[in-house]
């Protein structure tokens, strides 16, 4: 999954390329079994994922797609959050970014849809 030359999505657990530029980690936890040395992430950026409780409500399958994405864009924008899209949009402006994440079908997670604010805030 790849958005555009600046900004791109792997699997963490994927090994890293030279073209990835700075990885920045896009989950709320670690990605189990994995050290932080193989995972060679530059930043974790837990405060652009979505918040324990939705995430536990998504993964119980008790919100679905459309409740997930309006919570979690109502998340985003909250101060604490707005903060880190901020930084993670300053990074994005000056290097090549590649959002790395644990789960399984990143096209089915958060991930499209933190993809979507950011260009929307880069006012794509």
């Amino acid at each position: 999954m790849q958005s555009d030359p600046e900004l791109r999505v792997r699997r963490v657990y994927d090994p890293p390329e030279p073209a990835d530029g700075l990885r920045v980690l896009v989950d709320r936890l670690w990605p189990r079994g994995l050290s932080r040395e193989r995972a060679a992430v530059d930043e974790w950026l837990k405060d652009v994922t979505p918040s324990d409780d939705l995430r536990a409500d998504h993964h119980a399958g008790q919100v679905d797609s459309v409740t997930f994405r309006a919570r979690y864009l109502a998340e985003l924008a909250e101060p604490r959050h707005a903060a880190a899209v901020g930084h993670l949009l300053d990074l994005i402006r000056t290097s090549t970014v590649t959002l790395v994440t644990a789960v399984k079908d990143p096209e089915h997670s958060h991930v499209p849809v933190l993809l979507d604010h950011l260009q929307r805030q880069q006012g794509r």
